[in-house]
């Protein structure tokens, strides 16, 4: 289980870059297996570009309903 304080780093992450919390609310937004298989592809694609643990763990932490939920609740819809 992803912890609130991990939680709450991303959010403001996310309320410090527009294009960071773009993104999360459209992934934040999925149905749960659609938002597992993309972020699996992602997460792919991170792996061959040698991406740091730390944002292998936050795409990890993103397959979890309740962090997506918690964001989303956040950060609000996606733009439409």
């Amino acid at each position: 289980m992803i912890s609130e304080q991990y939680v709450a780093t991303i959010i403001r992450v996310a309320e410090g870059d527009a294009s960071i919390a773009r993104v999360l609310r459209e992934i934040c937004a999925l149905d749960a297996d659609v938002r597992a298989g993309a972020l699996e592809l992602v997460s792919a694609h991170l792996r061959t570009q040698a991406a740091g643990r730390d944002v292998l763990e936050c795409v990890l932490a993103l397959r979890e309903d309740a962090v997506a939920r918690r964001i989303a609740a956040h950060l609000g819809p996606p733009a439409g």
